[in-house]
């Protein structure tokens, strides 16, 4: 029997048109969307702790932003969620240094970055990078994230999809249980 998609599962792709979201209902009436992400994205990555992030992001930024602030410190956060509309956070914290302010820069990227495919990470490094530089969702924002990550707006939908895939795969067990102690 297929499972029926209610409309506050695809929480994460609120904004897109009927047609993309029928989509995306088909696929996971069928089953078939962790399937698709899995072939579309089957490379993990090696970034598994803070000193590994932290080395990657400064990687980026130095290929792309070389002339932005340097970052102080970049971490794997369990405290950031997806419910919170944070999946990674940008900062710059000030602090008096004798007579001076100095500003540390932090990026903070949600932990379960470091069990996605590779790409994604990417995604979340690029898009919290780009804040360095533009604070706002605006149209120089995307053009960095874009030069930067030239696949950067499939990756951000293919996230969607990957995060609307964990919260089927979450409910799932619970469906099923709640299946059986209907029939029982």
């Amino acid at each position: 029997m297929p499972y029926r998609v209610r409309m506050d599962e695809l929480r994460y792709l609120r904004g897109y048109g009927e047609r993309v979201l029928s989509q995306v209902r088909a696929l996971i009436d069928a089953g078939r969307l962790g399937e698709v992400l899995r072939n579309r994205y089957s490379a993990g990555h090696q970034v598994r702790d803070d000193k590994a992030l932290f080395e990657y992001v400064v990687a980026i930024k130095d290929r792309y932003m070389r002339k932005s602030d340097p970052l102080n410190k970049v971490v794997y956060d369990n405290k950031l969620h997806v419910v919170q509309h944070a999946l990674g956070t940008h900062t710059a914290v000030s602090r008096v240094h004798g007579g001076r302010l100095k500003a540390a820069r932090e990026i903070r990227i949600a932990t379960l970055f470091r069990d996605a495919p590779g790409e994604f990470l990417e995604m979340i490094a690029v898009h919290e990078l780009a804040h360095l530089k533009h604070r706002d969702h605006d149209k120089a924002f995307y053009q960095l994230c874009t030069h930067m990550s030239p696949d950067y707006h499939q990756r951000e939908f293919d996230l969607r999809l990957y995060l609307t895939q964990l919260e089927l795969a979450a409910q799932k067990p619970a469906a099923g249980a709640a299946d059986q102690a209907a029939k029982g």
